[in-house]
């Protein structure tokens, strides 16, 4: 350990921006448990993973900075990479799931199609 002191205005701004990221967090684990389906189930946990993780590099260089008593800016290039990719991977995700969607149509209904047996013209299944 550095044994550095923190100013009180850093401390508390930084546990406040790590409590926020936390909590953002959970929201998005508890809407994956939630939410059916694919399509709302992949929100949450993006919008959750992207926030909270925001949240948390901003700690993160808050407390590099005042440490280092210089702007601090490593945790940018996480930054970046993360915003740039979890909007991807859920739209990929999507996709994946339109396509599965449309290939499994003809051979599944989906709850919003009648489930009904087509008539077999007017004769009595045995």
């Amino acid at each position: 350990m550095s044994g550095v002191q923190f100013p009180l205005w850093a401390d508390l701004l930084a546990s406040l921006l790590l409590i926020v990221g936390a909590t953002l967090a959970l929201i998005g684990s508890f809407g994956l448990l939630r939410l059916s389906g694919l399509f709302a189930r992949i929100h949450a946990p993006t919008l959750g993973a992207t926030l909270g993780l925001g949240c948390v590099l901003l700690a993160s260089i808050l407390l590099a900075s005042v440490g280092a008593h210089r702007l601090v800016l490593q945790e940018v290039l996480i930054t970046l990479f993360m915003v740039g990719t979890a909007p991807v991977t859920a739209m990929l995700l999507m996709r994946a799931g339109m396509y599965r969607r449309r290939e499994d149509g003809s051979r599944k209904p989906s709850r919003h199609q009648d489930t009904a047996r087509p008539s077999t013209g007017g004769a009595s299944p045995e």
